[in-house]
């Protein structure tokens, strides 16, 4: 039990003599629990007689006590035998225990063995089947399951939808039950002819859908009405199951797909669920009263179920949505006209112009309108022409709002604007209701003038984002100091590349905005890695950074390295790494590409265009595809690039290699480093046979042997030409290898790429 005691309680109960006897007996475990639950307990207090205490805990915390000995009419609080077990209480909360009672006690090795059952069910649970139709191997039988749906009063011209159901010619008298036995995939009898079997039967895969759903909705059910802040008058029925509105917007997707689902209505029952745009077959008449006014007579309202909760109506077996407001004051009516037993509303004369202005709009939501001859003559049927003012004053933005009906202007922040009285006037509420909702998104404080924000960040969601919007319901005057906030210079943002005049394997990305001044360049680019959404310039203007263009910019900064160059002076990567930047831009039209640049791109399409001249010696004998493939190979190593040469077999790899190598002779003894071939073990001395034969000046060295042999060789590679090795002896002597210099590094391709063969490639 949950209650609150001490010993100060306990003795402004029971009194301090009570409290004494009820301690001596409490220390003389005179005190047995014969029951004890967190709402209550029963203990008996044992002495020359036992007596019986019983304590009750109330929903609200407090506790009520008993006890079978005499009372004393003198005496008005509780005896020794409710201050022992009131003790006993206290001193198990003071120790973190429950008290053990004799039917705990009694049950103990029932509870026990019930345990070890219990745990044996867990591991050796067959797994439930499912309630629903499978596609493969189904042998059970597929059960006609009608879903009926009705509106249900729950008191107080209030409706909940409720759902009833229906196998074959049975009604399911407890639907909750019914509905935890499919759970657990249990049987369920259903009648003295019918018990639901899972081993048997299932459901369609659509009516399985909704059951599930149906299982869930048992908890929501009650927690709803139990949570409804009005008592409700709804008597709960076993066989209908009330549906809450936060599980009906579930449980509708569900139901508009089984089969056999039916509305029932006011005594009439239709097939299937229908969701219905159509307008409220309602019939709003305004009719004269021969000069004392006017009668508003409403038609069809009777036919309806209004169900607020859902935001919907219930009209001749179609369920309509609405907007919340509107179904509020859909109900409000329908209750004041079922209040008063009528169908009528009585408006006199002087008050038309204000029904016509503020309720014939909102009943033109809800239905038909008809006003009558004479109200019709009244009306000024005129457009309205919104304009909205803008200005800045010390550093505030400065709103107003008029909507004009010809001759008629209407400030709508005014608690009671003046209108003409020689006519009705009818408002484009709707349209005014827009505007005004921009503007209430917008964060404006609001004065009886206007509206105004001092706000930076605020001012720019507002001037980029929200009056574009605006433009199209009204007409803008700004000020200059509004129209020199925003920005309107062509800042379109770009990047320029060309090729570096004194690195041609270099390029050079520089950032340009027209209108902008360079100095200004590098902080709006700090705003974007800022990711902020404008940069203030120096001028007070605001640059918008959310366009296409700067999204596109900040894409491609996020894949810059990191640079320690200024941002504003340009970006040098290397070639390879720049192609690769340039990838991550969807939008090319963000680069402009100078003359070196799209030169460069034309070479690589087209190696011919570089004049490399082939080796004389080996002039006569390349093939014109060779001579090809080896300016191929110039036209990259001109940029700084590898390459890969993937020719078929036996056309000529080996000699377009050897003639670049020739072709770089000069630069390779000039800096005296070698150039170096990898290839398979059995190919090292056929490379070298092909360098003898097509370039005898070029002086090659095959690095094999023992240790030794390889050292002896390698001490001597200073006027070495080429360097031949195999991919075994570069991983042997990888040590070596990564402290010379190479000018160029042929790999060849290995056929069988084995793991132990990856793996010497990768070191």
């Amino acid at each position: 039990m949950n209650i609150k005691l001490n010993r100060k309680i306990i003795i402004e109960m029971c009194g301090s003599s009570s409290f004494k006897r009820g301690d001596a007996f409490y220390r003389a475990n005179k005190v047995t629990f014969e029951y004890y639950s967190p709402d209550g307990c029963e203990a008996t207090v044992s002495g020359t007689e036992d007596f019986y205490v019983t304590i009750d805990q109330d929903k609200g915390g407090d506790f009520h006590t008993k006890c079978s000995c005499p009372t004393l009419a003198s005496f008005q609080k509780d005896c020794q035998h409710v201050a022992a077990v009131l003790l006993s209480i206290y001193e198990h909360q003071r120790n973190g225990t429950i008290p053990i009672s004799r039917s705990n006690h009694q049950s103990e090795s029932t509870t026990n063995s019930s345990l070890t059952n219990d745990l044996l069910s867990l591991f050796n649970e067959q797994p439930l089947r499912s309630s629903g139709h499978q596609l493969h191997f189904e042998n059970r039988q597929v059960l006609d399951t009608e879903l009926m749906c009705k509106p249900i009063t729950i008191g107080k011209g209030r409706y909940m939808f409720g759902i009833e159901i229906k196998i074959g010619p049975i009604n399911v008298q407890n639907i909750r039950g019914f509905l935890e036995h499919v759970k657990i995939g249990r049987p369920c009898l259903l009648s003295n002819s019918f018990t639901y079997n899972p081993n048997l039967h299932c459901f369609p895969k659509e009516t399985d859908e909704v059951i599930k759903q149906l299982i869930e909705i048992i908890y929501d059910e009650k927690m709803y009405l139990g949570a409804l802040p009005e008592p409700s008058d709804y008597v709960s029925h076993n066989h209908l199951l009330l549906i809450p509105p936060s599980s009906w917007n579930k449980l509708f997707p569900l139901l508009e797909k089984a089969p056999f689902v039916k509305l029932e209505n006011d005594g009439y029952i239709y097939e299937g669920l229908q969701l219905s745009n159509e307008p409220l077959s309602l019939q709003f008449d305004f009719t004269d009263t021969e000069g004392r006014g006017y009668h508003l007579k409403i038609k069809g309202m009777n036919r309806m179920v209004v169900l607020e909760s859902y935001n919907s109506v219930l009209s001749d077996g179609k369920l309509i949505k609405l907007k919340s407001e509107d179904c509020k004051r859909l109900l409000h009516l329908k209750e004041m006209l079922d209040g008063s037993g009528t169908n009528q509303i009585p408006i006199p004369q002087e008050q038309v112009g204000i029904f016509l202005d503020k309720v014939v709009p909102g009943l033109k939501k809800l239905g038909h309108v008809q006003l009558s001859g004479s109200m019709l003559e009244q009306l000024e049927k005129t457009p309205l022409i919104a304009k909205l003012y803008l200005d800045r004053v010390k550093n505030r933005l400065l709103a107003g709002i008029e909507f004009h009906y010809e001759n008629v202007v209407i400030n709508p922040l005014e608690s009671s604007p003046k209108l003409q009285s020689s006519s009705i006037l009818i408002r484009d509420v709707e349209k005014e209701e827009e505007i005004l909702q921009l503007m209430d998104n917008s964060s404006f404080a609001k004065t009886d003038g206007g509206y105004f924000l001092h706000n930076e960040e605020l001012e720019y969601e507002f001037l980029y984002h929200v009056v574009p919007k605006l433009q199209k319901l009204v007409q803008l005057y700004a000020t200059t100091a509004v129209r020199n906030r925003i920005f309107t210079g062509n800042a379109r943002p770009q990047i320029r590349i060309k090729m570096k005049k004194e690195r041609t394997n270099w390029l050079e990305f520089k950032f340009e905005m027209d209108g902008i001044p360079e100095q200004h360049i590098r902080e709006v680019l700090l705003a974007l890695e800022e990711k902020r959404k404008y940069y203030r310039l120096r001028n007070g203007s605001i640059l918008s950074l959310e366009t296409r263009e700067f999204e596109e910019i900040k894409r491609f900064m996020n894949a810059l390295p990191v640079q320690n160059e200024d941002l504003e002076s340009g970006l040098n990567v290397p070639i390879v790494r720049g192609l690769q930047l340039l990838d991550t831009v969807d939008d090319t039209n963000t680069f402009t590409v100078e003359e070196s640049f799209r030169q460069f791109l034309e070479n690589l399409k087209n190696p011919d265009r570089l004049k490399f001249d082939v080796p004389k010696s080996l002039e006569p004998i390349l093939r014109d595809y060779q001579k090809h493939g080896y300016k191929w190979m110039k036209t990259l190593a001109h940029y700084g690039f590898g390459g890969i040469l993937a020719d078929d077999m036996g056309l000529g790899k080996t000699l377009q290699s050897i003639t670049f190598v020739r072709s770089e002779l000069a630069n390779i003894r000039n800096k005296q480093h070698p150039a170096l071939i990898v290839c398979p073990s059995s190919l090292t001395y056929n490379w070298l046979s092909e360098f003898m034969k097509f370039a005898p000046d070029v002086q090659a060295v095959v690095i094999d042997g023992d240790k030794t042999e390889r050292c002896n060789i390698q001490k001597d590679v200073k006027d070495i030409d080429v360097v031949i090795t195999s991919y075994p002896l570069l991983r042997r002597d990888i040590k070596w290898y990564e402290k010379q210099a190479f000018h160029i590094v042929f790999l060849m391709r290995l056929k069988p790429l084995k793991t132990r063969l990856l793996k010497q490639q990768k070191r």
